[in-house]
């Protein structure tokens, strides 16, 4: 399984931005799918997650400001992010996860796509 994101960019503070991840290869063994972000000096988190069936998490930090969805037809991922804030400058990544996979739920990571928010 492939993942590859796009969207990342600049934008002041209150824009928004919508990110992508297009899964290819082997797509039909996915079944979690979720965008973590890295900022400089701190560890990867989770933002959020969406399951095969719909269900979805968010992080406390994006509740209200951030969207995960997902179209299974195309295993393809997104998240829009509104209402962005400096503090969400950080390089974001696609995950995947199979069932009775990884035991933190990840398998298959993205290359990053650098979002940067500024004043």
């Amino acid at each position: 399984v492939q993942l590859v994101e796009s969207g990342g960019g600049l934008v002041q503070a209150g824009g928004s931005l919508r990110l992508s991840c297009e899964a290819s290869g082997s797509i039909f063994s996915i079944n979690a799918m979720g965008w973590y972000r890295q900022a400089v000096g701190k560890e990867r988190e989770l933002v959020a997650a969406v399951s095969r069936g719909g269900s979805t998490y968010h992080a406390d930090s994006v509740k209200g400001r951030f969207t995960i969805s997902r179209t299974n037809a195309k295993n393809t991922l997104y998240l829009q992010m509104n209402n962005l804030k400096t503090e969400d400058t950080a390089m974001y990544y696609c995950a995947a996860g199979e069932p009775g996979g990884s035991p933190d739920g990840v398998d298959y990571w993205g290359k990053g796509t650098l979002v940067t928010v500024s004043s």
